[in-house]
C-alpha cells in the first residue's frame, strides 16, 4: 500500500548485492500467460532493468519467462544503485489495496486486479512463506457515505459494516470490510532475486545517469523501472514525490488493518494500521512535493498521536523503527513504449513507472504490459530480419 525507504545510514554495497550471475535455469512454473512470438529469433537480444524494487524485478521476471524460448539467447541485466533491503518496495507496508477510485483509468483497475488473481494463486503454495505473502482482513472507515470502490469486485469478501461494527470506531459512521492479501516487500524481493538468478540474470550495482549510457553499450531494449528517479533520465512535470513516514510497532494483538479515509484531504492522509508478519505498520502522512526522505519528529508525533486515538491499545505498543520515503506519484502509471536515438545508436525504452503508493498492489498486472510491450519489439524484429532473407 504504502512505499518507503528506511533509513539506513551508510551501508557497505557489498552488503546487500554487487554483482550476480547464475548461468543455470529453473524450471519454477511460469505464472506469466501470454501468446509468445510465433518465431524464435536467432540473435543475441540484450535486455536493460533499470531499478530493482518491485517493478523492476517482476517486470525482468514476466519478461524472460514468457520470451526465453522464442528469444534465444535473451540477456537480461538489472541495473541499480539499491538493492534489497535498501528499495522503496521493501519499506511497504505491503496491504494490496489500491487508491480508492480509478476516476476512469480503468486500465489501472484490470493491472491492480490481475496482480491480486496472481498472487492469490500462491497463497496455499510451499513459497506463500518465502514470498512474504498472507491474506489480510479488515475496515476502511469513513465520516460520510461514500460510493464503493472501484476495487470492490477484485477483493474477497467484500461488504458494508454494520452498525455493532461501527460501534467499535467512534467517530466514524459508514465503512467497509473485505479480506485482502499482504505482500511484504521485505521477503518478496528477495524472493524474486532468487528466480531471477536461477535463470541467469546479471544484476549490476550501478546508477544509470542517463539512458545513453545503455544505449551506447549496445542495449536492445531498455525497460525503465526507476520510480520517483524517472524524472532525472527523462523529463516527466507529471511526477512528483509524495512522501510518508510510517512508524513499526510491536502489537500482536492488532489482526486486522484499519484504514481511515478524508475524501477532502486525500488519500494517505488520515490514520491507519496494517499489522504485518512481525511488525505492525501504522501511518498517516501524504506530502505531494516534499522531496525530503529524512524522518523528522513532527511527523512522528502527528502518527502517533492518531493512531493511539483511533485504537487505544496502541500506547502500549513498542516503537520498533520509523519510516520514511517518496511515493513517485503520477496522474497514471506510465505504461507505454519509446524509440531512443543517439547518433547511429538506437533502442527501444518501456517505461513502467508511476505508481503512487500502490506498487506492490498493481505490480504483476504491470509487468505483463511490459512484457506485451517487449513482445511488440521482438515481433517487429522477426518482420525485419524475415524480410531479409
Amino acid at each position: 500500500m504504502l512505499a518507503f525507504r528506511k533509513i539506513w545510514g551508510r551501508l557497505a554495497a557489498e552488503e546487500f548485492c554487487n554483482y550476480f550471475s547464475v548461468q543455470t535455469a529453473s524450471n519454477t512454473r511460469k505464472r506469466c500467460s501470454s501468446v509468445k512470438a510465433t518465431v524464435a529469433l536467432k540473435e543475441d537480444m540484450r535486455v536493460a532493468v533499470i531499478g530493482a524494487g518491485v517493478i523492476g524485478l517482476s517486470s525482468a521476471l514476466c519478461i524472460h519467462d514468457r520470451y526465453r524460448s522464442s528469444v534465444t539467447p535473451l540477456i537480461i541485466e538489472v541495473y541499480a544503485d539499491q538493492y534489497t533491503p535498501l528499495t522503496i518496495s521493501d519499506g511497504a507496508a505491503g496491504l494490496w489495496q489500491p487508491y480508492l477510485y480509478d476516476k476512469g483509468n480503468v486500465q489501472e483497475t484490470k493491472w491492480n486486479k490481475e496482480t491480486f488473481d496472481y498472487l492469490l494463486t500462491y497463497i496455499n503454495a510451499p513459497d506463500s512463506i518465502k514470498m512474504g505473502i498472507f491474506t489480510q482482513s479488515g475496515y476502511n472507515l469513513f465520516t460520510e457515505p461514500t460510493p464503493d470502490p472501484s476495487w470492490r469486485d477484485s477483493v474477497l469478501g467484500f461488504r458494508h459494516l454494520t452498525p455493532q461494527e461501527l460501534d467499535m470506531f467512534p467517530g466514524y459512521s459508514y465503512g467497509w470490510f473485505n479480506t485482502a492479501l499482504m505482500i511484504e516487500g521485505k521477503s518478496y524481493l528477495p524472493w524474486l532475486m532468487d528466480r531471477l538468478r536461477e535463470r541467469g540474470v546479471i544484476f549490476y550495482h550501478r546508477k544509470i545517469e542517463s539512458f545513453r549510457e545503455l544505449v551506447d553499450s549496445g542495449v536492445d531494449v531498455i525497460v525503465n523501472c526507476t520510480g520517483i528517479r524517472a524524472g532525472e533520465l527523462q523529463p516527466d512535470q507529471d511526477l512528483k514525490p509524495g512522501r510518508g513516514q510510517i512508524l513499526k510497532v510491536e502489537a500482536p494483538w492488532l489482526k486486522h488493518f484499519i484504514i481511515t479515509h478524508d475524501l477532502k484531504t486525500g488519500v494517505y492522509t488520515t490514520p491507519y494500521i496494517i499489522p504485518g508478519s512481525n511488525l505492525v505498520t501504522i501511518g498517516g502522512i501524504f506530502q505531494l512535493g516534499n522531496w525530503s526522505q529524512e524522518c523528522n519528529s513532527q511527523d512522528h508525533q502527528k502518527v502517533w498521536e492518531s493512531c493511539s486515538k483511533l485504537i487505544p491499545s496502541l500506547k502500549h505498543a513498542r516503537i520498533v523503527d520509523d519510516w520514511a520515503g517518496l511515493r513517485p506519484v503520477r496522474s497514471k502509471v506510465r505504461l507505454e513504449r519509446e524509440t531512443l536515438e543517439y547518433g547511429a545508436a538506437k533502442s527501444e525504452v518501456i517505461h513502467n513507472y508511476g505508481h503512487g503508493g500502490f506498487g506492490l498492489t498493481i505490480h504483476w498486472g504491470c509487468a505483463q504490459e511490459a512484457a506485451n510491450l517487449f513482445g511488440k519489439v521482438v515481433e517487429e524484429k522477426r518482420q525485419k530480419a524475415t524480410s531479409r532473407l
